[in-house]
């Protein structure tokens, strides 16, 4: 099951990057040290998905879904860690970005329902935009989630390392998908 979902994944990633590669003026973008940030499957196209999304609203809250309790934004939408980040410290941007946006706020995010407000803190990403962090994790959302519940990214070896749901302890979660609870 879980081969069949990354393929999925990797099908769905290699198609819009294929597509994306004859769109005038997209430009390629690199990380900040000038390498490549990812294969031709790792890329998806900013038109596709929407872009990191600014919130005001509560900017995490705990949910039951397929992994258990786990991290959502306002909108109910998955909430992931990057194992390649380090404290604070985002190590996704360019095409890592448009694939995996930041969970980025304009004020001083508010911890929601099962949040743990003293792990809830903001860091500040290259391009100066205030990104959500939990427990010193910087946050994402996956571009392949189409919906409150969806948790396409769990496990996703893209970018150099791997994504997981982040628990309300702060922690990866890495345990199998509960059954029955497909969502919310």
């Amino acid at each position: 099951m879980k081969r069949l979902r990354a393929a999925t994944v990797l099908a769905s990633a290699l198609l819009v990057a294929t597509a994306a590669t004859g769109c005038a003026g997209d430009g390629g973008e690199s990380a900040a040290d000038g390498t490549e940030t990812g294969n031709a499957a790792d890329r998806l196209d900013t038109n596709v998905v929407p872009a990191a999304t600014s919130s005001t609203a509560p900017a995490a809250e705990v949910k039951d879904g397929t992994y258990g309790k786990m991290l959502v934004d306002e909108k109910g939408r998955t909430l992931y860690l990057f194992e390649k980040d380090t404290k604070n410290k985002s190590k996704c941007d360019g095409d890592c970005a448009k694939a995996w946006p930041p969970f980025t706020v304009k004020k001083t995010p508010t911890a929601g329902k099962g949040v743990k407000k003293d792990l809830l803190e903001t860091a500040k990403r290259g391009d100066g935009s205030e990104q959500v962090t939990y427990d010193g994790h910087p946050l994402y959302r996956f571009a392949d989630d189409q919906k409150a519940g969806d948790t396409n990214g769990q496990g996703v070896d893209a970018f150099g390392a791997k994504w997981f749901v982040v628990g309300p302890d702060g922690k990866k979660i890495t345990t199998k998908p509960s059954t029955g609870n497909g969502g919310y």
